[in-house]
């Protein structure tokens, strides 16, 4: 068994990054990237959050929610983790091949090797929270106690 860890911002488990073009149907809404879904419930103003579902970029959809930073919900802080964990689940049920490439994985630790993310990856000093990868591996495990 290979115990390294998988660091996936782009690599060859680009699928788990937020990043890649894995398009979610998110509260009856189409979204291109989970990181557009992700950036729109930051927000409770129905424009904004259109206006960020209709960015042609997941880049994109991150730079006009970080414009906006003072029009966050106030449980933002509080709620975040989870949202991104039920749009992770989202992009699993919805494509086969995410849920593949996470079956794949089997027990290894999984990295969102992102080098300016210290919550949702490990950061530039690879010591971040890693987030990101820990909620990947959460459902990998959910998935595997289902089957």
């Amino acid at each position: 068994m290979n115990n390294d860890p998988i660091l996936f911002y782009e690599n060859t488990y680009y699928s788990f990054s937020n990043f890649s073009s894995f398009a979610i149907e998110w509260k009856g809404h189409f979204y291109m990237t989970s990181e557009h879904a992700y950036h729109t419930e930051k927000f409770d103003d129905e424009k904004l959050k259109e206006e960020i579902r209709q960015t042609r970029s997941a880049h994109d959809s991150q730079k006009l929610a970080n414009l906006n930073k003072d029009k966050y919900r106030p449980d933002w802080n509080d709620i975040k983790v989870s949202v991104m964990k039920e749009i992770l689940r989202e992009k699993v049920n919805q494509h086969p091949y995410v849920k593949k490439k996470l079956l794949e994985s089997e027990d290894r630790l999984l990295v969102e090797d992102s080098w300016r993310d210290d919550f949702w990856g490990w950061g530039p000093n690879k010591d971040g929270e890693n987030y990101l990868g820990k909620l990947w591996m959460e459902i990998r495990e959910e998935i595997k106690n289902n089957n």
